[in-house]
C-alpha cells in the first residue's frame, strides 16, 4: 500500500491546479445537513466554488447552527421542498447565475430529473453521463471510469457521447495526453461478446473522426489496459494498454463494480461529476472524504474554466 505521503495526491493536484482559475458560480440543490453545508463552505474557503445556496432557508440557518458552520456571506435562495430546491437551482443556471451545479442532501435522482426536465431543464444534443475520478494508490495518475453511475445499458450510439464527455474532461484536467480503453473481458473482438464488437466499432469511429482529441483502442480487458507487465506477457501493440488513462465499460453494473472494487480493495478515492449538460453536475456521496468533496468540486471549476474560455472565444 502507499505510504500517507501519497494518499489523495492526485486529488490536491487537481485543488491546486483549479485554484489557478476564478472559482465557479455553483448552485448547491438542498444543502439542509451538516455534511452538504461543510462541503459548500470548505470549497468556498479553497477558492474553489461561489455557493448559492437553495433550499428551505429555516432548514438550512438550522443545519448550520447545529453543525456550527458559518454562513456569513453566502447567498441563499429560498425553497419549499427538495424537489422545488433542484427546479430552482436548475433555474439559476437557465438565467446565467450559475455555471455548476452540485448536489446537496437529497436524492440523486430529484437533482436530475430536474436536469432532464425537457422545458426547463439542462439538456443539450450531448448524452448526460458520469465519470468517476479515481486516486489510486501506486498509480501514477488520476484515472477516469465511464459510465458508472447514470447511463445503466448504452447503446454504442450513447457511448460515443459518453466517451467524448469523458475525453473532454480529461482535456479540462489537462491531461498531457487522453488515452482511452474501451474494456471488455478479453482483447479480442468475439462476435459472441457484443461489447468486444462495439469497441472495434467505436476504435474505427475515432479513426474517421466521429470521436476526437484521444488516442482510443479496444476491446481491452482491465489488465491489458492499466498493466504495462499484462501487455507485454500477451504481446499487445498498442498506444493504449498498460497505459491508458480513461476506461470505458461496458454497462453500469461493470463500471460500478470496477469503481467500488478500487475504492474498498485498493483503497482508492472516486470524485465524481456528471457531463452532457449545460454545466458541470458534481454529485457526492454522504461517504465521501473531505478530499475527496473538493477533488469533485475542482473538477467542475476545471470544466467551466474551459467552458467559459469557449464562450468569450466565441464571442470575440
Amino acid at each position: 500500500m502507499a505510504g500517507p505521503e501519497a494518499t489523495h495526491e492526485k486529488f490536491k493536484r487537481l485543488v491546486e491546479m483549479a485554484q489557478t482559475h476564478r472559482p465557479a458560480i455553483t448552485a448547491i440543490a438542498h444543502p439542509c445537513d451538516k455534511v452538504s453545508l461543510e462541503s459548500a463552505v470548505e470549497a468556498q474557503k479553497m477558492k474553489l466554488i461561489t455557493p448559492i445556496l437553495v433550499g428551505q432557508t429555516a432548514k438550512i440557518v438550522q443545519a448550520a447552527a447545529d453543525a456550527d458552520i458559518d454562513l456569513s456571506g453566502i447567498e441563499v435562495v429560498d425553497a419549499a421542498h427538495s424537489h422545488d430546491a433542484a427546479a430552482k437551482a436548475v433555474a439559476l443556471v437557465r438565467e446565467g447565475r450559475a455555471e455548476a451545479l452540485m448536489k446537496g442532501s437529497l436524492h440523486t435522482d430529484e437533482l436530475m430529473s430536474a436536469v432532464v426536465a425537457r422545458e426547463t431543464g439542462l439538456r443539450t444534443g450531448k448524452r448526460i453521463s458520469h465519470c468517476f475520478i479515481m486516486d489510486v494508490p501506486e498509480h501514477d495518475n488520476a484515472l477516469i471510469i465511464t459510465d458508472a453511475a447514470v447511463n445503466i445499458a448504452p447503446t454504442m450510439e450513447d457511448k460515443v457521447h459518453i466517451i467524448q464527455n469523458a475525453i473532454d474532461l480529461a482535456h479540462a484536467m489537462r491531461f498531457a495526453e487522453v488515452r482511452v480503453a474501451i474494456l471488455s473481458a478479453m482483447e479480442t473482438v468475439n462476435p459472441k461478446i457484443p461489447s468486444t464488437v462495439e469497441a472495434g466499432a467505436l476504435c474505427k469511429m475515432a479513426d474517421r473522426g466521429q470521436i476526437t482529441g484521444a488516442i482510443l483502442d479496444g476491446p481491452l480487458a482491465l489488465d491489458n489496459a492499466i498493466s504495462l507487465e499484462s501487455v507485454a506477457i500477451k504481446k499487445i501493440d498498442s498506444p493504449v494498454a498498460g497505459r491508458a488513462n480513461v476506461l470505458v465499460v461496458p454497462d453500469l453494473e461493470a463500471g460500478n463494480m470496477l469503481a467500488k472494487s478500487l475504492s474498498f480493495l485498493a483503497g482508492a478515492d472516486a470524485a465524481g461529476i456528471v457531463l452532457g449538460a449545460k454545466v458541470p453536475i458534481i454529485l457526492t456521496s454522504r461517504a465521501d472524504s473531505v478530499m475527496t468533496r473538493l477533488a469533485s468540486c475542482a473538477i467542475a471549476t476545471l470544466v467551466a474554466s474551459v467552458r467559459r474560455e469557449k464562450a468569450g472565444k466565441a464571442l470575440a
